[in-house]
């Protein structure tokens, strides 16, 4: 069993898996340029990656999460296909490459061999994207529990230091605190470029603070008060962190998150008649709730005020979708949107802002990977599913409420997912594949159910 590995080999998994999330955090939160520093994080995932898979082939740990290898070899695969080159007899003939092969005759030149993706360089990117989240999920699928925690612990603290990164950028009126040079001046970002995607950092982490604290309640020492009132300020402070964000995507889920991290504290805690404690963590969240809905509601609600500016994905996605049909069935290649867009947007609706992404990731695979990409989120939703299904029905444990905080976590990033695109950048993709590695284990028995 994995808690049985030998002590100094899980020594090194522990560093590099601290130092990648790490640097996941710090130089991960853009989806686009800043090529340096994402190359940074994709090569802190390789020490990472070799000894992780390594554990995996040496213990035969694998053949205990097949399903869930196989689903991650697919999502390894599809990039690197797309990047095979292709007789002219065969792209020529591929659905969406008719335009290219009268470029080619207008210029006369015969076609030669060319990958399936219409942006080869920007699919190999993608495929080198991939590294740090699967290095991530083969480490955490073979880790013992107190690793596990600690990795969530990070992830708690970059979480409140994002908060506070925030609070400073407010606070300096948009003249400096931003990591990234492609970002909105004046809003609370964070370590990311993008506002929304603190959001769902912040979303994500709130049901693993709320188990965390709840399963303190199970124990009989002075010390379980501790984890309990960092989860009530945690919780607070990201209804604070919300309200200041003002993503509309974040606010809306912020109630569903909040309510089903209440029901896995709840079993945490041992189920049966609430005790003080976990309803103190509930009213905390109430006074947070009550104190934003007098301070900062009007600003929150200009943000959905649909009359003070166009949304912009919504006028995308119909284009997005009619360019996808025309890419069917194997898609333009991963990471070609901008320029598969760029080709179709009309020209009465170009303007001084840039769609960059679809802000639908389905959407966005629909057209970048047409059915085998389909295929390959359908798998992962049947996946998700039985995994969910398993953790929930479990009894209560510090291995199963950790598993239930995940499928939470993982269900806000896939919702979000819908009108954003989270999962593009490193420190969110991270924390996706770590929670998809956590979750995984709920098909597999714990410690004191072998017993």
């Amino acid at each position: 069993m994995p808690n049985r590995i030998y002590r100094g080999q899980w020594d090194a998994v522990a560093i590099a898996s601290v130092v990648l999330l790490a640097l996941s955090v710090v130089f991960g939160g853009a989806s686009r340029e800043h090529a340096l520093r994402l190359a940074v994080v994709e090569l802190a995932a390789v020490p990472l990656l070799v000894i992780a898979a390594g554990r995996l082939i040496r213990t035969g740990l694998w053949r205990e999460h097949r399903f869930a290898l196989a689903l991650l070899g697919a999502l390894v695969a599809l990039p690197l296909i797309q990047l095979l080159p292709l007789p002219a007899a065969v792209w020529t003939g591929l659905a969406g490459r008719d335009q290219l092969v009268l470029a080619l005759d207008l210029a006369g030149l015969q076609p030669g061999w060319v990958p399936l993706s219409v942006t080869p360089d920007l699919t190999w990117q993608s495929a080198l994207a991939l590294t740090p989240p699967v290095a991530v999920f083969l480490a955490v699928v073979a880790a013992p529990h107190p690793l596990t925690v600690r990795l969530i612990g990070l992830y708690l603290v970059a979480a409140v230091v994002g908060i506070v990164l925030g609070a400073a950028q407010l606070a300096s009126g948009g003249e400096g605190l931003y990591p990234w040079a492609t970002t909105s001046a004046g809003s609370v970002n964070g370590f990311f470029a993008n506002r929304n995607h603190l959001a769902t950092l912040l979303l994500a982490c709130l049901p693993f603070a709320a188990v965390l604290g709840a399963a303190s309640l199970r124990r009989r020492d002075d010390d379980r008060r501790l984890p309990l009132w960092f989860a009530a300020l945690f919780m607070g402070l990201v209804v604070i962190g919300l309200a200041a964000i003002r993503s509309r995507a974040g606010v809306v889920l912020f109630g569903p998150t909040v309510i089903i991290s209440l029901l896995a504290a709840w079993i945490a805690a041992g189920r049966g008649r609430p005790a003080p404690a976990l309803l103190g963590l509930a009213g905390a969240v109430a006074v947070a709730v009550a104190a934003v809905a007098v301070l900062a509601l009007p600003p929150l609600l200009a943000r959905f005020d649909v009359q003070s500016a166009p949304e912009g994905r919504f006028e995308g996605w119909p284009i997005v979708a009619e360019a996808s049909e025309t890419y069917l069935p194997l898609g333009s290649g991963i990471g070609s949107f901008d320029a598969v867009f760029r080709s179709v947007e009309p020209l009465e609706q170009l303007d001084p802002t840039f769609f960059n992404q679809a802000h639908n990731e389905y959407l966005e695979t629909w057209l970048e990977a047409g059915w085998p990409g389909a295929a390959l989120i359908i798998a992962f939703l049947i996946w998700y599913g039985r995994r969910l299904w398993s953790a929930w029905k479990a009894s209560t444990s510090r291995e199963r409420d950790l598993q239930r905080a995940a499928s939470i976590a993982l269900l806000v990033m896939l919702l979000h997912s819908a009108v954003d695109y989270p999962l593009r950048t490193a420190t969110l993709a991270v924390l996706f594949a770590l929670c998809a590695a956590i979750l995984e284990k709920a098909g597999q028995p714990t410690d004191r159910e072998l017993a």
